[in-house]
């Protein structure tokens, strides 16, 4: 249901700014919802704390456009392509999210994660689907979808740094992308395109976009809104469900991945997860317009992701070893360094360790 704060809220105004702009300053002091913690205070609590986390989470969160495709009964009149958490419908079973599609509440949400060593921040937004679908009779269709991005946030002594590199994930294969001004050039694997930014609530953000039924993403416009879609908008505190397949102002709430709401807790859940980063589905609920069509633990989680052919980066380093990615991915590898102050996918600074 529409909240009577976005009724309210009136026109959004977005502007597409020039990507150079975002690396003259990391802007300054901010307002966050839910932030009680000053500037200097958050600086000092550092990765380890939740509202750290939050403030550098909102601050680079995409701009995420949706593209939605309203034909195809799986796809449910564009609700198959809307955001939600893993546990829109009100438990932590993935074998009954495709069944649960038609009747639940599918509010916008996404996850975040963070690791930081001496000279990055790594932020990775995971974006989840209940649905990766097809109006098509001869393609493949299955329970759960989760893709995303990996932002690179250069430490350059401001508050929040300098947003300088993106890697997507779209079905098998990473790409990158860089916005104007950036450090960095081609490493090993060649940059893909340029990050877009748009101003929101007076600052800049990057722009993401991801595919109808599938749900592949890139940097936007590699992949852009065709006919209906929605545009979601980062949030601390509210998720809302788009009013309809073109709703053009839509706020998605930020999960932290290592909280009580998140996913890495739940990693030995046997329920949600099939395997180590691969959330467990079935064929029920009408899966696949023909037998056969539809896959089986075909989702992965940030941990899990993997590029089909990128050498080195093994299967889950975009989300744990994010440092070595990086340093793969973009030039100079001398800027990175690969030894993590803060990684809970590896153990350090774990805020769930007692």
């Amino acid at each position: 249901m529409v909240s009577m704060l976005r009724r309210a809220r009136g026109a959004l105004g977005l502007v597409v700014i020039p990507a150079a702009l975002m690396l003259l300053s990391a802007c300054g002091p901010e307002s966050f919802e839910d932030d009680t913690f000053g500037s200097a205070e958050l600086a000092l609590a550092g990765p380890g704390s939740t509202a750290f986390r939050a403030a550098l989470a909102k601050r680079w969160a995409p701009i995420h456009y949706q593209d939605v495709d309203v034909t195809g009964s799986h796809g449910l009149n564009g609700r198959g392509d809307y955001i939600s958490r893993v546990d829109f419908d009100g438990d932590w079973s993935g074998t009954n999210n495709w069944d649960n599609t038609p009747s639940r509440a599918l509010t916008a949400h996404a996850y975040h994660s963070l690791v930081e060593t001496s000279t990055h921040w790594y932020l990775v937004y995971t974006f989840f689907h209940p649905r990766d679908w097809s109006d098509n009779i001869f393609d493949s269709e299955h329970e759960n979808d989760a893709e995303g991005v990996l932002l690179i946030v250069e430490r350059n002594g401001t508050e929040y740094g300098a947003l300088v590199g993106a890697v997507t994930v779209a079905h098998k294969d990473f790409f990158s992308f860089v916005p104007d001004g950036s450090p960095l050039g081609s490493g090993v694997e060649s940059i893909d395109g340029k990050l877009s930014y748009a101003s929101f609530e007076g600052v800049l953000h990057p722009i993401t976009a991801q595919e109808a039924k599938g749900h592949g993403l890139k940097a936007w416009p590699a992949y852009d809104i065709v006919g209906d879609g929605v545009k979601y908008f980062p949030s601390l505190t509210t998720a809302e469900e788009p009013s309809s397949a073109t709703d053009s102002d839509v706020r998605y709430k930020l999960i932290d991945i290592y909280g009580s709401e998140g996913l890495w807790q739940r990693r030995g859940l046997s329920t949600l997860f099939s395997s180590e980063g691969t959330f467990r589905g079935d064929t029920s609920g009408g899966c696949g317009h023909v037998a056969g069509q539809c896959g089986t633990n075909s989702a992965n989680t940030s941990w899990g992701w993997d590029d089909q052919n990128d050498g080195p980066i093994l299967r889950g380093e975009l989300g744990n070893d994010p440092a070595k990615l990086a340093a793969y991915y973009f030039s100079p590898s001398s800027r990175f360094s690969t030894t993590y102050t803060f990684n809970p996918f590896k153990g350090i600074g774990d805020p769930n360790s007692p």
